[in-house]
């Protein structure tokens, strides 16, 4: 019987542990890597987008387009944020998305906290399809209106040195940092 529950305790741990790392993301910027926690649970539809369009290398080259200082840097424009692609415009950075269809809101009790992960769109809450934020500050005022989807779970320090934009121009970056890579775990 102990040499069973062994067996049993044995397998849960192998178990949670394959399902811990299908939920983690590395995001490499040019300072170092950042430790992504996803939050599949409560945000499905948009982790998997999350997930397809990095494993896919669509993330690869897009810039922070608008930075923040104390609120939030932005980015996943993969239309026109994409510094390896021919439509790059930085001046429409921020207009795009990819090809797959936008996502319904998510909205959840998840708060927007230093770290967070969340979906940017436009005034329609069903709008979210690519392009996402990382919070430098509390952002409460966000809170159940924007699709939280995950966490920094190290490295924020490196996301504390993306390149700022003009607090005069919205945030918008003049020879913006990019994301190197982003891939699952």
């Amino acid at each position: 019987m102990k040499y069973i529950k062994f067996i049993f305790f044995f397998f849960y741990l192998i178990q949670n542990e394959t399902i811990a790392k299908e939920n983690i993301m590395i995001l490499k910027l040019k300072d170092g890597e950042v430790k992504i926690e996803m939050f599949s649970d409560v945000a499905p539809n948009h982790v998997e987008r999350i997930k397809t369009l990095a494993n896919e290398g669509e993330y690869d080259g897009v810039v922070f387009h608008r930075v923040i200082d104390g609120f939030m840097a932005q980015t996943g424009d993969i239309k026109f944020g994409n510094s390896k692609n021919n439509n790059f415009d930085l001046n429409r950075a921020g207009m795009g998305g990819s090809k797959l269809p936008d996502l319904k809101q998510e909205f959840n009790n998840l708060p927007h906290e230093r770290g967070t992960l969340s979906m940017a769109r436009s005034a329609d809450p069903n709008s979210a399809n690519s392009q996402f934020f990382i919070c430098f500050e509390p952002a409460p005022f966000l809170d159940r209106q924007y699709t939280v989807f995950g966490k920094v779970i190290s490295g924020m320090e490196f996301v504390d040195k993306i390149k700022r934009g003009d607090s005069n121009n919205n945030g918008s970056v003049d020879d913006p940092d990019k994301i190197i890579s982003f891939k699952s775990e």
